[in-house]
């Protein structure tokens, strides 16, 4: 007998199903999620985790950061500056004082 292939949202998954991913991740599913495209320009994150009578894609919710990402141009700029700065920086060089 084939398993049944199920979509279903973390909120709404069984104690059964709750184990099979503590089980499959027992460090977190984070590094796992997978996006999922749909219909047109729709998509959802999910895992995957297997009962003896199912497979299940797990809808997971994502929070992406997008602050401090090097992708921002403020960011690069910044870094930039500093990189000319660093430049032109004179060099340390001795003393040219008269030591006594």
């Amino acid at each position: 007998m084939e398993r049944k292939r199920l979509v279903v949202s973390y909120s709404n998954v069984t104690p059964e199903v709750l184990e099979a991913i503590r089980k499959k991740y027992p460090l977190g599913y984070s590094n796992h999620v997978i996006k999922v495209k749909t219909k047109g320009d729709d998509f959802f994150y999910a895992i995957t985790v297997d009962t003896e009578d199912a497979s299940y894609l797990v809808k997971v919710p994502v929070k992406i950061d997008t602050k401090g990402s090097i992708h921002d141009d403020d960011n690069l700029e910044d870094i930039n500056d500093e990189k000319e700065s660093e430049e032109t920086f004179p060099d340390n060089e001795p003393s040219t004082e008269n030591e006594e």
